[in-house]
């Protein structure tokens, strides 16, 4: 899939034995202000706390499990924070 995947995906990360669900789309770190591709909670788990997510970018995704729920309004939402991630991205270049 090209750009962000959708909330509700399931993926593992590379080095994890563990599946993530993607909670959020571009994130930024408080502690450090780098903004990640998403955020994600444990899966079957789900959300805990704030501290138990896991910030991530798409390049640590080594298997997606599940695409999240798609629609026209996420649709929509992909095509703008698509050009976000795009234009965050030809910052750090």
């Amino acid at each position: 899939m090209n750009g962000l995947l959708p909330i509700g995906s399931v993926v593992l990360l590379t080095g994890s034995t563990k599946k993530v669900m993607i909670i959020g789309v571009l994130q930024k770190a408080v502690d450090t202000g780098v903004i990640y591709d998403y955020v994600g909670c444990v899966y079957p788990e789900g959300y805990f706390s704030a501290d138990k997510t896991i910030l991530f970018d798409a390049i640590q995704i080594e298997k997606m499990f599940s695409i999240g729920y798609q629609d026209e309004e996420q649709f929509e939402f992909k095509v703008k924070a698509d050009k976000v991630r795009e234009d965050l991205q030809a910052k750090k270049n």
